[in-house]
C-alpha cells in the first residue's frame, strides 16, 4: 500500500482512505454485513485510514466502525468528527464548538468506537459563535489527556485554519474535492501546503456521479440524500451527465473505469492529498484501490484539465441550508 504522512505528525497513513458515512446513512443500499466485510478487506489490503463522524447515523456509524475494527485496532488510523449537532430522532440542530461540548463529544465517540484514543479528531463544521481558538484549545486538551492524537478541521476557511494552527498544530483539513469540485485550488490548498497540513478529499467521486452509475434520476434510490442534492436535479443533472460522458470516453481510451480515472486524478494532485471515497461494497473498494496504480501522461492530464476545468459542474454542491454551515 502506498502511504503518505499526515501533516507534521509523522503518522503514516494509506494514500487512499475509506469514508464510512454511507454505511449508515444518507445513501441507500448498504447492509451492515457487507459494510463490515468492506472494512475488513480494506485492512487486509493495507488501507488503514478510516473516516467516520458522530453525526452519521446519527451515532450508529461509529458503533459499526468500532465493531468492524475490534481486535484490529493496531491496523487502523481512526478519524472521527464532532460539531454537527443532531438529535436522537435524526434532526439537525446546528453547529456547536463550545469547549464543554467538545469534551462531551469525545467521550461519547470513544465509547461508541470502543477505543481508548482517536487518531485524528476533526471539528466537522466551524461554529461561528465560538472563537476557533476556544474550540481548538479544548481539542488540544484532549491531546494532552491522551484521548486524541492529532487534530483536524473540516470545511474551514483559510483564515480560520491559520488561527487554529496557531493554537495547536492542525494535521488535516477535510473538504470536498474532485474533478467537479475544484474550488479548494484557489485558496485552501495553497494554505494547507504553506502550513504543512494534509488535505483530505471527501467525495472525490462526486457522491457517485463521477462513477457513471447514474443515467437518470430514477437510478438514485428513493430516500437517498442525492435526490435532494442540486447537482443531481433537473437541468443540472443533464449538464453533469454530459461532463461524465466525456470523462467516461477518456477513461475508455485509457482502459480504466470512469471512477478510477476520476480518483486517480485526485491522487495525482500531490503527495499531500488523501482522498477518502466512501463505499459499502467490496467490489467497489477493489476498483478504487486499483486507481492507486494509474499514472497519467502530460497529454492525458491536459485532456482531463480541458474537460473538467474549475467551475465545470452545474449547480452548487450542497443545498442552500447546508452551504450556510460550510467554509466557516
Amino acid at each position: 500500500m502506498k502511504t503518505r504522512i499526515l501533516g507534521h505528525s509523522g503518522l503514516s497513513i494509506s494514500a487512499l482512505g475509506l469514508g464510512c458515512m454511507g454505511m449508515s446513512e444518507f445513501y441507500k443500499g448498504a447492509t451492515e454485513a457487507e459494510s463490515v466485510a468492506t472494512i475488513h478487506l480494506a485492512l487486509d489490503q493495507g488501507l488503514n485510514f478510516l473516516d467516520t463522524a458522530d453525526m452519521y447515523g446519527p451515532f450508529t456509524n461509529e458503533e459499526l466502525v468500532g465493531r468492524a475494527i475490534r481486535g484490529r485496532r493496531h491496523q487502523v488510523v481512526l478519524a472521527t468528527k464532532f460539531g454537527n449537532v443532531r438529535g436522537e430522532d435524526g434532526s439537525f440542530r446546528g453547529v456547536n464548538g463550545r469547549p464543554d461540548y467538545v469534551r462531551a463529544c469525545c467521550e461519547a465517540s470513544l465509547k461508541r468506537l470502543g477505543v481508548e484514543h482517536i487518531d485524528l479528531y476533526y471539528q466537522h463544521r466551524v461554529d461561528r459563535t465560538v472563537p476557533i481558538e476556544e474550540t481548538v484549545g479544548a481539542m488540544a486538551e484532549l491531546v494532552k489527556a491522551g484521548k486524541v492524537r492529532h487534530l483536524g478541521l473540516s470545511e474551514a476557511a483559510p483564515a480560520t485554519i491559520r488561527r487554529a494552527h496557531a493554537v495547536h498544530p492542525i494535521s488535516a483539513l477535510q473538504t470536498e474535492y474532485s474533478l467537479w469540485s475544484r474550488e479548494p485550488e484557489d485558496e485552501l490548498l495553497p494554505t494547507t501546503r504553506e502550513l504543512g497540513i494534509t488535505f483530505v478529499a471527501y467525495s472525490p467521486l462526486g457522491r457517485g456521479f463521477l462513477t457513471a452509475r447514474f443515467r437518470t434520476v430514477e437510478d438514485i434510490p428513493e430516500g437517498d440524500y442525492r435526490r435532494n442534492a442540486p447537482r443531481f436535479q433537473g437541468e443540472n443533472f443533464q449538464k453533469n451527465l454530459e461532463l461524465v460522458a466525456k470523462i467516461e470516453q477518456l477513461a475508455e481510451q485509457k482502459g480504466v473505469k470512469t471512477s478510477q480515472l476520476a480518483l486517480a486524478w485526485v491522487l495525482a494532485q500531490g503527495e499531500d492529498l488523501v482522498p477518502i471515497p466512501g463505499t459499502t461494497r467490496r467490489a467497489h473498494l477493489e476498483e478504487n484501490l486499483a486507481a492507486l496504480d494509474i499514472a497519467f501522461t502530460a497529454d492525458e492530464r491536459a485532456q482531463i484539465e480541458a474537460l473538467a476545468p474549475k467551475g465545470v459542474a452545474a449547480g452548487p454542491r450542497y443545498p442552500a441550508a447546508t452551504l450556510a454551515h460550510v467554509n466557516g
